[in-house]
């Protein structure tokens, strides 16, 4: 999708907090709809039987009357697609949205547009072969800088073009979704972004995703995500100790964790950022980009309470909080972001290497011994005495697919000596555990 950054008025965005309320209340009657259904009961109304409602409450209702119809329907259509996705999408069953958290609205183009087919030849009727006309979103381009959107009740709404998008064309969509969170408005056009060309070099990189190092390439680079300054952090829990010692329900309690949310929102801004500028750079340098096929659920998933080995009964208890912390050094780095904006843009171009052993094998002679990783960035070969950086190994060792080398020697190398043979410090070899060879 195109997102900008929108600038109504403070009257275009009262209208636009409204078309948001309508379109929440339409999503929960909705919800509540369906919740009610049981096995041998009557199904749930459809799409086109809560249109029909819709426009018999409107009727009743004067504050739904006054909103518009066409953001309460998309509303009922969003919802039906969640519906008919649940057990596609990964997100289940739809749920209830919340005031301050869910706010935005969907709207659908109001000009109508020729339709073609892929060839490029005109779209028309099988029955009056007369000219398919398409919907289209209302745009004007003001500046290299500014452009501006039509939206119902409101009017005119300016938009701030990316750095990227000055003097290129707007995206020309058939509907866009604004959205609300932290003070902040933003457009989304549904439009399919074309896929960037292969550079044709035949080259291929490996990535490995770290905490300390965001994205170490086989090649020697190390790509470290954004994150908040130490002054930012600072500012963010000084901002929830007075948050939590102020009166509930007091404007200074509200006041304090929209701060704190205002903060977070820059982080999660960069962290987006970087990695559309990084999965971009990839995409136009490289023909094969390989990752680490992670599964980052459920490396991130909540720790359980571990007992305490020296008070049986008892529970250790800073377990739970230091895995709390690592898991919000993962999701800080956007590894999920990074790889899947990078399959937008090189479709068929991407690989997912297994991980295991990637970061303990040489990238020289294949050895595989976890006594070679000496610490989190250095790495030296216990059979060879190779010596590199150990995330730039790893990396190089996704970019081979984890294969490319001969079966590791059993002799000691020059600068260091073989494990005895059955020794537990020795990992599995890759015959053993099926990791191609060549």
């Amino acid at each position: 999708m195109s997102r900008f950054r929108m600038y109504p008025t403070r009257g275009q965005e009262q209208q636009m907090l409204l078309h948001c309320a309508h379109a929440r209340y339409v999503w929960n009657l909705a919800v509540e709809q369906h919740s009610h259904w049981r096995g041998g009961r009557k199904s749930a109304p459809g799409f086109a039987e809560q249109c029909r409602q819709l426009t018999e409450a409107r009727r009743d209702n004067e504050w739904l009357g006054a909103g518009n119809a066409d953001v309460q329907q998309q509303a009922l259509k969003d919802f039906a697609k969640a519906k008919s996705a649940r057990f596609t999408s990964g997100f289940g069953e739809p749920t209830w949205r919340r005031k301050f958290r869910h706010e935005g609205f969907r709207v659908i183009g109001t000009d109508r547009v020729p339709e073609h087919n892929t060839d490029g030849s005109p779209k028309l009727n099988a029955k009056t072969g007369k000219q398919v006309m398409g919907r289209s979103v209302v745009l004007q381009k003001l500046n290299r800088r500014w452009a501006q959107v039509k939206v119902p009740g409101c009017g005119w709404v300016r938009f701030r073009l990316s750095p990227k998008g000055k003097g290129a064309e707007l995206p020309s969509a058939k509907t866009f979704r604004v959205t609300f969170r932290n003070g902040q408005w933003h457009i989304a056009f549904a439009v399919i972004p074309q896929p960037i060309d292969a550079p044709g070099t035949g080259e291929a990189i490996g990535i490995d995703r770290g905490v300390a190092v965001t994205a170490a390439l086989s090649d020697g680079r190390t790509l470290n995500c954004p994150q908040l300054t130490t002054r930012e952090r600072a500012q963010i829990r000084k901002h929830q100790r007075r948050a939590a010692r102020a009166k509930k329900g007091s404007p200074e309690k509200a006041a304090g964790y929209a701060k704190v949310a205002k903060l977070k929102a820059r982080e999660v801004n960069r962290r987006k950022d970087w990695c559309e500028k990084t999965s971009t750079m990839l995409a136009r340098t490289y023909d094969l980009v390989r990752f680490e096929k992670l599964n980052i659920k459920t490396m991130t998933a909540k720790a359980r309470a571990k007992p305490d080995p020296d008070q049986p009964g008892q529970y250790l208890k800073n377990g739970r909080a230091a895995k709390a912390g690592l898991n919000r050094a993962i999701l800080a780095q956007g590894w999920g972001l990074l790889r899947q904006r990078t399959g937008h843009k090189a479709p068929g171009r991407i690989e997912d290497v297994p991980a295991p052993y990637t970061s303990l094998r040489c990238s020289a002679c294949g050895w595989i011994d976890k006594n070679s990783r000496k610490s989190q960035a250095e790495f030296e070969c216990s059979s060879c005495g190779f010596t590199c950086n150990a995330d730039t190994n790893a990396g190089i060792n996704v970019a081979a697919g984890q294969g490319g080398v001969p079966r590791p020697r059993r002799t000691a190398g020059a600068g260091g000596a073989t494990p005895r043979k059955g020794s537990s410090v020795r990992e599995p070899q890759p015959a053993w555990v099926g990791i191609p060879l060549f």
